[in-house]
């Protein structure tokens, strides 16, 4: 099993803003890191691969980087109805690794994150 650790926890965020959410691994995974956005009732869509590639059809706010053990997914302009609203996977080859909520109503917007344990 992989272990990964993940930021934040819980974030305050607001339309427009500039939001980075991040996947820690135990190790080197060499770059095979990928996101995706899930909306509701959706199936996921792909939004990065190989940790910085920008799928096909995926707007330019949305940029991946990292090498190694650490990789992060930056929304520059955040749009919290309906677009980025949704939930974030970060995903090393099959397996989930971390879980990522952007919510905006009930409340105040928030982004939050899950631990998932990827085998």
């Amino acid at each position: 099993a992989w272990d990964m650790t993940q930021t934040p926890s819980s974030l305050s965020v607001s339309q427009g803003d500039r939001v980075t959410i991040t996947c820690q691994a135990s190790e080197n995974i060499y770059s095979y890191a990928s996101w995706y956005q899930q909306k509701q009732e959706q199936a996921p869509k792909q939004l990065i691969y190989s940790a910085s590639n920008l799928q096909s059809g995926v707007p330019s706010r949305f940029s991946g980087s990292g090498s190694g053990k650490y990789y992060s997914l930056t929304i520059s302009d955040l749009d919290l109805e309906p677009e980025d609203a949704t939930t974030y996977y970060c995903q090393y080859f099959g397996g989930i690794s971390h879980i990522y909520i952007i919510t905006s109503v009930p409340g105040p917007p928030m982004l939050t994150s899950h631990n998932v344990k990827y085998i």
